[in-house]
């Protein structure tokens, strides 16, 4: 495969040649949690509107991008566990 075949950049085409060199390895350390992200996705849900500060929302945001889930996920998730006690408040 060649970047020309799939239209790639230098960078893209450096990542698939490091994947075929064997370079990327899956420790499935974050398996569980992408389980139960797609488990609460599919649940039956109910709309909430509510409104944050400008600040915590990039927060929620730049949070979620680092989690690998959408922002409303998160938000979904910290509730749920704190309604569950899984997230107690400080």
């Amino acid at each position: 495969m060649t970047k020309e075949d799939y239209n790639l950049d230098t960078e893209e085409q450096e990542i698939i040649d490091s994947f075929n060199r064997g370079e990327w390895i899956s420790k499935g350390e974050n398996l569980d949690k992408y389980k139960e992200t797609a488990k609460q996705t599919f649940k039956t849900t109910q709309d909430v509107n509510f409104r944050l500060s400008e600040k915590d929302f990039r927060s929620i945001q730049m949070k979620a991008i680092e989690e690998g889930i959408s922002y409303q996920t998160l938000l979904s998730n910290v509730v749920h566990k704190y309604l569950t006690g899984q997230l107690k408040r400080v």
